[in-house]
């Protein structure tokens, strides 16, 4: 189903210039990153080769690679001729069955682990929001809060849960913790499918996100950080709770 665009600042941290490296992985994985968690939207078309290499920074060589390695894992479609291009094609969440073995596949030690380190991200950049935003640079939070909030399914709950903490890094204005939080999205995001399908939870997450934005909006740095931890400190708890029943 094709999904809206994002906007403001978690798209542009997607087409900022990538790190210096290994370019063409991290094309890959800049790309890969935000077409899984829905900044880059289904059926949405690219930057042409040309302007997309020089957002990234990279060669058009590069480029075209790192493309190509995009069509090879599914996330990327290239059509020819006039209204031709290369296309996103999110992929498909796993059913639940492949979700547990992938939980399985992380001990409660990991994930307790990979939960703190999402918590200072969230909980940092929910404190620098509260003392750099404007109102206005809200709106996209409250529109990803209250589509959380009418969420139908687990996997679309998933992707507004993680794009949420995506846009409350770009709210902080700091690009390297947008980055970062992208990043992170794609290990943890399918896996919040097992604990978003309740809609109680599905409804205290988004009364959740709705709080850390009152905050930010108030600009109460300690309690906007405190909210914005505490959301993601149970969600990993959950996570937790659940692979210790496998």
């Amino acid at each position: 189903m094709r999904q809206h665009q994002t906007d403001g600042g978690a798209r542009k941290a997607v087409f900022a210039p990538v790190d210096s490296g290994a370019r063409v992985a991290a094309v890959v994985r800049r790309i890969g990153d935000a077409i899984e968690l829905g900044l880059l939207a289904d059926g949405e078309q690219l930057p042409g080769e040309t302007e997309l290499a020089g957002q990234l920074g990279v060669s058009t060589v590069t480029l075209r690679e790192a493309l190509m390695a995009l069509r090879q894992q599914g996330l990327v479609v290239t059509r020819r001729g006039r209204g031709g291009g290369s296309f996103v094609s999110s992929p498909e969440v796993p059913d639940r069955t492949r979700l547990v073995e992938r939980l399985r596949g992380w001990s409660p030690e990991e994930l307790r682990d990979l939960g703190d380190h999402w918590a200072a991200l969230s909980g940092t950049a929910a404190h620098l929001a509260a003392g750099r935003t404007e109102d206005h640079d809200l709106d996209q939070l409250r529109r990803t809060a209250e589509d959380l909030g009418g969420a139908a399914d687990a996997a679309a709950r998933s992707r507004l849960y993680g794009r949420f903490h995506v846009e409350l890094a770009a709210a902080a204005q700091s690009a390297r913790l947008t980055r970062e939080q992208v990043a992170l999205q794609r290990e943890i995001g399918a896996l919040l499918c097992l604990v978003l399908g309740d809609d109680e939870y599905r409804e205290e997450v988004a009364d959740r996100h709705r709080s850390v934005i009152s905050a930010v909006q108030d600009g109460a740095h300690a309690s906007a950080r405190e909210l914005a931890e505490r959301c993601v400190r149970d969600s990993t708890a959950r996570l937790i709770a659940l692979r210790l029943t496998l």
